[in-house]
């Protein structure tokens, strides 16, 4: 298994970080792909295939930690790259929520 779940929400409250600007004061760590569950389900192949996927974006994924668990908001396409080469870990941005 790549993810620890796959989940189709977020579970956690409202954490008001909205784009890659309000993200960039979090800084990035390594995660353990096998600890993250996802909050989407779906995936647009598009975005996984695209060489310029985070050309816009924010270089890191999104996650919130959030009642111990690690849920991924953003950047399931880099994380699921990521398990596809082989890597069992990423760097992503990680907001503590308590």
């Amino acid at each position: 298994m790549i993810f620890k779940a796959v989940g189709d929400s977020r579970p956690y409250p409202d954490h008001g970080l909205e784009t890659t600007k309000d993200w960039s004061n979090v800084p990035p760590r390594v995660v353990q792909l096998g600890e993250l569950i996802t909050t989407k389900s779906t995936l647009d192949l598009r975005n996984l295939l695209a060489d310029d996927s985070t050309f816009y974006g924010d270089l890191f994924p999104h996650c919130v930690e959030w009642e111990g668990q690690l849920y991924l908001e953003d950047g399931l396409h880099r994380a699921l790259r990521a398990a596809l080469q082989q890597r069992p870990v990423l760097h992503a941005r990680v907001l503590v929520l308590s």
